[in-house]
């Protein structure tokens, strides 16, 4: 019983309930990226290379062909995931910058106290 008592107090703290959240939130927004790649921008690489599709996007060396179209997609979804972590990281630091507020002054009978003990020490 204290086993199955100590594993859903594990379970159930915030930074593991946080992390779970993040990895789906992560995988739904990893999903939306691929396919804002797959619809949009890989068509337009397409055409700009005057191929019909990814999967038409290859290179060849001596007799071997190498399909590059699905590289090519995954380094431009890594890209733009990548690109979008960076941009969220900087705007919690900035607002973390600003939660973080300046020490209160030292009242003033502290700084009397602190002057009668230096005064003393001398």
């Amino acid at each position: 019983m204290g086993m199955l008592k100590e594993f859903k107090e594990f379970a159930l703290k915030g930074n593991i309930v946080d992390l779970a959240v993040a990895v789906i939130i992560g995988g739904a927004f990893g999903k939306i990226v691929t396919a804002l790649t797959q619809t949009i921008i890989m068509p337009i690489i397409s055409l700009l290379l005057g191929k019909a599709s990814m999967e038409d996007i290859s290179v060849t060396i001596g007799n071997t062909v190498f399909p590059i179209g699905g590289l090519l997609q995954a380094i431009i979804d890594f890209i733009l995931i990548a690109f979008v972590l960076f941009l969220i990281v900087k705007l919690m630091n900035a607002a973390n910058k600003k939660k973080e507020v300046a020490p209160a002054p030292t009242p003033e009978d502290i700084l009397l106290l602190r002057e009668i003990r230096d005064a003393l020490k001398k």
